[in-house]
């Protein structure tokens, strides 16, 4: 009998440091979701406004430095191209030079322009402080990956969902030390899996949507925080349910 009490407490001792843990990880979330809110999101807003209330450098103006605060158009020439297609592990960047940049360009597809290019060909880039934003050959045109987006949406969304799930992390963290041989439905195969998975999804989901369907990126959080609280409540009711059932 002594040896099992001695067992059980120090599983729950375990338990508790498993909690401590967690708690940890749940303040290193929130970090990030406070970061997002406070450094992320405001600077890519800022700098999409900026981008696109800028005008085109002086006709005739000589650059006084690469960092320009005005939209400069610029001869390169095509070193090389990389285009390996893979969806989400594609990669499509095109190597080009002047006389005062060489270096890589990032894109996020091959086309329009992309997959046209061979080495030799001459191209006009769009420099913005000092960012090749877009590159241009007869007509056709295709932006870079550093092209500003007005997509503050996806952004919100993923700090919505650091948010909630540092919430998600500090509650398992909480249980595990204030009743660690009480766990219930907080535990990773009763409820905690599904909970990712459900923040998951409503993350990525609402933020998509609200990218596609142009809304404000001030209601992607209200949004997001009502549907994966409804879904987990829920989630966590069905299985306290059944848990209090097979008592």
């Amino acid at each position: 009998m002594t040896g099992r009490k001695e067992k059980t407490a120090v599983r729950a001792g375990m338990t508790r440091v498993g909690g401590l843990l967690l708690i940890v990880v749940s303040l290193v979330l929130a970090a990030g979701c406070a970061l997002v809110f406070a450094d992320r999101l405001p600077a890519d807003v800022a700098r999409y406004e900026a981008y696109r209330a800028t005008e085109r450098c002086a006709a005739g103006s000589e650059p006084d430095a690469w960092r320009e605060d005005c939209l400069r158009e610029v001869e390169f020439g095509v070193v090389g191209t990389v285009v390996e297609r893979g969806g989400k592990t594609g990669k499509y960047r095109a190597t080009v030079d002047s006389e005062r940049f060489q270096g890589e360009v990032s894109f996020t597809g091959p086309r329009p322009l992309l997959d046209t290019l061979r080495p030799g060909d001459e191209v006009v880039g769009t420099v913005w402080r000092g960012d090749i934003v877009a590159l241009a050959k007869d007509g056709v045109r295709q932006t870079t990956d550093e092209e500003p987006r007005d997509d503050p949406q996806m952004i919100a969304a993923i700090g919505a969902g650091l948010g909630l799930f540092a919430v998600l992390v500090l509650a398992f963290g909480a249980i595990r030390l204030v009743a660690p041989r009480r766990l219930g439905p907080f535990t990773w195969s009763e409820s905690g899996q599904g909970l990712l998975y459900i923040n998951t999804v409503v993350t990525l989901g609402v933020g998509l949507l609200a990218v596609w369907l142009g809304i404000p990126w001030q209601l992607v959080v209200p949004v997001i925080a009502m549907a994966r609280l409804g879904v987990g409540f829920r989630l966590l009711g069905g299985h306290r349910s059944a848990w209090a059932g097979a008592r």
